[in-house]
């Protein structure tokens, strides 16, 4: 079991890192190939100034978000995800859901499959989705306007709110003495500092949950 355990991680790690390294070649021959054909290239400098003023935010966030997501979303999924994209909203609680109904842990062999064949289902149903509305779209130019409509247009603005509030309240109501600390946290940073990342956020969250946990665990309150 332990040499075909391996030999499954070693493939998922092998073929995962083939996929995410050919996909960020692609993302980036597409401006090469636009700047070869035109003959145009952008200043070296406003590049490099650009560059760093956005990675000095998005790397630590990308790094955390490895680190935090990983042990939920197994070898596999975290590849996929990070591959396919919308981790937070859509193929986190994908995976968190499919676990919970298949009632695996998600550090498990089950619970690895299970987060794998959710989140490519996701990715797929998405990609179906999205070639559908985009035809839509092309063929019936009315229907953004009916979709951007003061009727439509606000819950658009909740879907990730919906999706995040009804996953969370069935962990809450499981484990709800671990969840009062990490939330008050959360909660309470927001209040002096609103536009706090998601991935500082949910690092100080797992710090606190682990922390907060451990200490309850250690007084015998839970």
């Amino acid at each position: 079991m332990k040499n075909k355990k391996r030999s499954y991680l070693d493939s998922v790690h092998l073929y995962g890192s083939i996929w995410c390294i050919a996909a960020l070649f692609v993302m980036l021959l597409v401006p090469t190939l636009m700047c070869l054909h035109l003959g145009v290239w952008p200043d070296g400098s406003v590049v490099a100034k650009a560059f760093f003023s956005i990675a000095i935010l998005f790397y630590p966030t990308a790094v955390v978000e490895v680190v935090a997501y990983g042990p939920l979303l197994g070898a596999g999924g975290t590849y996929l995800s990070f591959l396919t994209g919308n981790i937070a909203n859509l193929k986190l609680p994908c995976a968190l859901n499919s676990m919970e109904n298949a009632k695996v842990r998600a550090n498990s062999e089950e619970g690895e499959i299970i987060s794998t064949i959710s989140i490519a289902t996701s990715a797929i149903v998405t990609t179906v989705i999205i070639a559908v509305f985009v035809m839509i779209f092309a063929f019936n130019p009315s229907f953004t306007s009916l979709m951007q409509s003061e009727t439509l247009a606000p819950a658009f603005k909740q879907v990730t709110y919906t999706i995040f509030g009804a996953l969370a309240a069935t962990y809450f109501a499981k484990h709800w003495k671990i969840s009062i600390l990490p939330i008050a946290a959360v909660s309470l940073i927001l209040v002096f500092a609103g536009s706090m990342q998601i991935g500082v956020l949910l690092v100080i969250g797992v710090v606190v949950s682990l922390l907060g946990a451990h200490l309850m665990y250690k007084l015998k309150w839970v």
